[in-house]
């Protein structure tokens, strides 16, 4: 009998299978990528574990392993999904910008990233259904937004010592003008669209209305 036929004898090297190493961050990441789709689609309510666990090519087990619960996946989502826009925020360098065009770019990119990411809105939407349950809970997501309003006041700042912006505009207000004025017209276009007689989804709608939200914004800075 040659060897390959005994049943305890090693199999030559070019026969075995190599182990697969484990890779919980890259696991962790496909079930986050799964459940964020799954709420922005279903909401909490209606998303279930067993599709996450699916899409995300794991079981249950390993999901609860990794995430916990439904619900502390769901705040898992939300922080990434905050953490993901901060990130990006990070990449403007709007402390290297004179204090209009750093304004300017933050409108662009919240607009931008608004239009090409609509799981965010969706998720916005979901969570404030449950008044920020989630996110009160929650030791993370206050400690990524500090940082960024911070960035905006020093360009508030720099705008008002070179007399090209008003004096005591609050930087948190100014964000949330930003982004209302981005958030209302896409998450309410089909709806307008349909009361003003205008495709407000077509590109150069979309371009009219970015530059009217910049306009808006800078004249509200000037002194």
């Amino acid at each position: 009998m040659d060897t390959l036929s005994k049943p305890n004898a090693p199999r030559p090297a070019s026969q075995r299978k190599t182990a697969t190493p484990r890779d919980p961050e890259g696991t962790r990441a496909r079930i986050l990528a799964a459940a964020r789709d799954e709420f922005a689609r279903y909401g909490l309510g209606g998303a279930r574990v067993d599709r996450i666990a699916e899409a995300a090519g794991t079981n249950k087990r390993m999901l609860y392993y990794h995430v916990g619960n439904k619900e502390g996946l769901y705040l898992a989502v939300l922080e990434a999904t905050y953490a993901d826009i901060r990130a990006a925020e990070r990449e403007l360098s709007l402390e290297t910008l004179a204090p209009s065009d750093a304004i300017a770019r933050l409108i662009t990119f919240t607009w931008q990233y608004f239009i090409e990411h609509p799981e965010f809105l969706a998720l916005l939407n979901n969570e404030n259904i449950y008044r920020a349950k989630h996110l009160k809970g929650s030791q993370n997501v206050k400690s990524m937004h500090s940082p960024f309003v911070l960035l905006i006041a020093d360009v508030l700042k720099r705008g008002e010592a070179e007399g090209v912006f008003r004096p005591g505009m609050d930087p948190v207000q100014l964000y949330i003008s930003i982004a209302a004025l981005a958030y209302f017209y896409l998450s309410n276009a089909h709806t307008l669209s349909a009361i003003f007689g205008r495709d407000l989804l077509a590109q150069p709608a979309k371009d009219e209305r970015l530059a009217h939200m910049t306009e808006l914004v800078l004249s509200a800075l000037r002194p």
